[in-house]
């Protein structure tokens, strides 16, 4: 492992986490960053009682803003903090952090200016408890994406992620939605401004106390990034500028 002089913040979106953080917070491995925060986004579970007595530095929405608004708000604090990376490591335990030394060498070497855990690089995703429907919609989406961007990535819908301090100060993410697109416009942001975005593969789990959003949910999602690949066209061909992708 390259020699850390960068400060490596783990930043944790939590919501309704009680019964999975400190599972969570065990696999991460400590000697690989330099802090924990954890924002709340008005759990109504004792996650925020949970994440202060296991001494986390701990940020709370009063309301429930959104998956989006989360992000934005651990992201804005790991940067006042000094960090040099971040670490999105979401505390319901569907993805594994034993993984973070891999996932943070490339960044530590400033081979890229972000890693991502992709559940489809040899991950097993049915194996592990993907739904199928899923399954074949983030293979859907994931191939439109990489046509609208002419990169390749193996998958855009993450939620196990590394970005730098670059990346972060570059795009301008505090325009991004307050809900679950914000993940596919932090990338499209990223492609414009030609940030380097690499993946490794990481595992798939999936049970009953694992976040995620049902299939209604996941259609308008998946509406929500079709609309921003449209957007991501117009402004690259300048036939509309949008302030989100300056």
């Amino acid at each position: 492992m390259a020699e850390k002089s960068k400060k490596v913040i783990v930043v944790m979106p939590a919501y309704n986490a009680a019964k999975t953080l400190k599972k969570t917070l065990d696999d991460i491995p400590g000697d690989s960053i330099d802090g924990i925060i954890l924002t709340d986004d008005a759990s109504q579970d004792d996650t925020v009682g949970i994440a202060k007595r296991l001494g986390l530095k701990v940020f709370v929405h009063d309301v429930n803003k959104g998956y989006g608004a989360n992000q934005k708000t651990c992201y804005i604090e790991a940067l006042k903090l000094g960090a040099d990376i971040m670490i999105m490591v979401h505390p319901d335990h569907q993805y594994d952090p034993t993984v973070i030394p891999q996932l943070i060498e490339p960044l530590l070497k400033e081979e890229c200016d972000a890693m991502f855990g992709s559940r489809m690089l040899g991950g097993r995703p049915l194996e592990g408890g993907m739904p199928k429907w899923k399954y074949l919609a983030n293979i859907f989406l994931t191939a439109i994406e990489n046509a609208t961007f002419y990169m390749y990535l193996t998958e855009y819908h993450s939620g196990l992620r590394a970005y730098s301090r670059k990346y972060l100060e570059t795009v301008k993410f505090v325009l991004n939605s307050d809900d679950f697109v914000f993940d596919s416009e932090i990338i499209a942001q990223g492609v414009i401004h030609n940030m380097r975005i690499r993946e490794i593969p990481i595992q798939t789990r999936y049970f009953p106390e694992a976040s995620q959003i049902g299939f209604w949910r996941s259609v308008v999602y998946g509406m929500s990034i079709l609309k921003t690949l449209i957007k991501f066209k117009l402004h690259k061909k300048g036939i509309k500028r949008f302030k989100m992708f300056m």
